[in-house]
């Protein structure tokens, strides 16, 4: 537990809705993905999960590439 002795009101440090609710992990070509999920359905991905040091080499894989679940092989 921590106490936060600010002036500030609770809403400016702990900001109500983050807009996370569109992201969630993809799978996309045998790869596990953290992604935000785009108003015309598509995907842009923000981390690729992996252990395997040649996924991140990949550029299809890249942070800011847009993908859609259509294209998945």
């Amino acid at each position: 537990m921590m106490i936060l002795y600010t002036p500030l009101a609770n809403e400016d440090i702990f900001p109500a809705d983050q807009g996370f609710g569109n992201r969630q992990v993809v799978s996309y070509n045998g790869k596990s993905m953290y992604c935000e999920k785009k108003t015309d359905g598509t995907y842009e991905i923000l981390q690729l999960l992996s252990t395997d040091p040649q996924d991140f080499l990949n550029q299809q894989f890249s942070p800011g590439t847009i993908i859609s679940q259509t294209d998945n092989h």
